[in-house]
């Protein structure tokens, strides 16, 4: 798992299960708040055979991410 932090903002690499493999997703929650992460999928289609796999990918994208909306969004 990578992590790259922002202002409010912080941003993980992650994994979504889908059937037969896995998309790769980046998770997003506002620094210090409460509450589950958003999951935003990636790469949707792409299934990766793996979760590793997955999360390398969404890993490779996180460091193109520039930042995190006020709402959360991704960024790029």
């Amino acid at each position: 798992m990578a992590r790259k932090a922002f202002e409010t903002f912080e941003a993980v690499s992650a994994v979504v299960p889908r059937e037969g493999g896995y998309h790769a997703a980046i998770a997003t929650k506002a620094i210090g708040g409460s509450g589950a992460p958003r999951f935003h999928k990636l790469l949707e289609e792409q299934t990766f055979k793996t979760a590793h796999e997955a999360d390398e990918a969404a890993a490779k994208e996180l460091t193109r991410l520039r930042d995190v909306s006020e709402d959360g969004d991704l960024i790029w």
